[in-house]
């Protein structure tokens, strides 16, 4: 497939610029190709010890326009960046080579690793995100995002239950991409791990100061999925903060931080179907 595929003629017609400042900068060849521009980010390093990416995180940009997201992510001195970007029209723009360490997801965690940026390819989906009004996210976008993630996957061997969410990796911090974000659709394709969520019914379920061992159990699940969390049978802030992360993801329907009746069956579900050698490492 050629570069620009996903362009539309109206898009190619208003192309992106570079950024101002950076105009210069050497710019690379793409990894995808279905990338149909380059912006070269200043934003990068080497990754830590060597690490091999084998983890994709999906973000929202969270900003106005494209534009103004455009040049926070490749404007030198912002301390952020991704390795992509895809617009709303569709088109997808490279900024970091997949080799190098782009700066997406802060302080994180997931499966017991704290340097997401080392191990992860970072995708920023142009969004206005929840500060700005949270729009659904359009067709062709989502679309592209699939197209994209499944290269990825079968160039860096990225298992599905390793597509995640910037939310789940700093669950205490972000919403993004959030529970408007169709992961079943990114599933249907072949991209992240999903079961259909267990309906929504009246139940009481765990919730912020519940303490014993059915909180101890909830905490076991959520942290052998791979969320950072202590296991403590104390149903605290934390606890809160990772449920709902998790409702985001994987029960979009009903996001309150309430470890209901749904949350708990879908949880479990997830995790009787990961790969095996996945599923007994603890």
């Amino acid at each position: 497939m050629s570069p620009g595929s996903f362009a539309t003629a109206d898009s190619k017609r208003r192309a992106i610029p570079l950024p101002r400042p950076f105009s210069n900068m050497q710019t690379f060849t793409p990894d995808s190709s279905i990338a149909s521009d380059v912006i070269p980010s200043a934003n990068f390093g080497e990754r830590n010890k060597g690490r091999v990416p084998d983890m994709i995180l999906l973000h929202y940009t969270g900003m106005p326009d494209a534009e103004g997201a455009i040049a926070q992510l490749c404007t030198a001195g912002t301390d952020v960046s991704a390795h992509y970007i895809v617009l709303e029209d569709g088109r997808i723009v490279q900024c970091v080579p997949e080799s190098k360490r782009a700066w997406h997801a802060g302080v994180a965690s997931w499966a017991g690793e704290d340097d997401i940026n080392s191990c992860s390819i970072g995708v920023e989906i142009v969004n206005r995100g929840h500060d700005w009004g949270y729009p659904e996210f359009p067709l062709r976008q989502i679309a592209a995002v699939i197209a994209l993630c499944r290269g990825i996957m079968l160039r860096r061997n990225v298992p599905s239950h390793r597509v995640l969410a910037h939310s789940d990796v700093a669950p205490s911090r972000k919403k993004d991409p959030g529970e408007k974000f169709p992961w079943h659709s990114l599933a249907n394709s072949g991209v992240g791990h999903w079961v259909q969520p267990a309906p929504v019914v009246r139940s009481e379920g765990l919730r912020l100061g519940a303490i014993g061992e059915e909180v101890r159990g909830l905490q076991q699940a959520l942290a052998h999925y791979g969320y950072g969390l202590s296991i403590t049978g104390k149903y605290d802030t934390t606890t809160m903060e990772v449920v709902t992360a998790f409702q985001r993801h994987f029960r979009p329907a009903k996001v309150d931080g309430i470890a209901d009746h749904s949350t708990l069956v879908t949880l479990q579900a997830l995790l009787a179907s990961l790969p095996a050698e996945t599923a007994t490492a603890t």
